[in-house]
């Protein structure tokens, strides 16, 4: 695993999340997945945080100017995943880092009913 993207790995649990209880991630796909109890809510990839999106926060992600995380593998076309560039204010924000976490776990826990 790239050593920038483990690095990067320790800075979002260690320090943005670390008031958040029960978080835990696993690498995956050449990235990592990063869950609350149990539920994957987001995803780190190319050593950017990308929470999971849906009906109840992706205007949040809009009005900040954001962008869904798109992959493309050798020669398939590409595809745009649901979820979102977390933005650097809101990294930056240990009081609204917990509200976008809620909300991206109450979207994946969507995404299963």
């Amino acid at each position: 695993m790239d050593t920038a993207q483990k690095q990067y790995l320790d800075f979002i649990v260690n320090d943005v999340l670390c008031d958040i209880d029960n978080i835990t991630s696993r690498s995956m796909f050449g990235g990592y997945g990063i869950y609350k109890d149990g539920i994957i809510f987001a995803i780190i990839a190319d050593s950017q945080l990308y929470f999971k999106v849906g009906p109840i926060n992706i205007d949040d992600y809009k009005k900040m100017g954001s962008r869904p995380f798109v992959y493309q593998k050798g020669k398939h076309k590409s595809t745009t995943m649901s979820y979102w560039l977390v933005p650097v204010e809101i990294l930056e924000d240990s009081d609204q880092i917990a509200g976008w976490v809620e909300k991206a776990v109450k979207a994946g826990i969507a995404r299963w009913k």
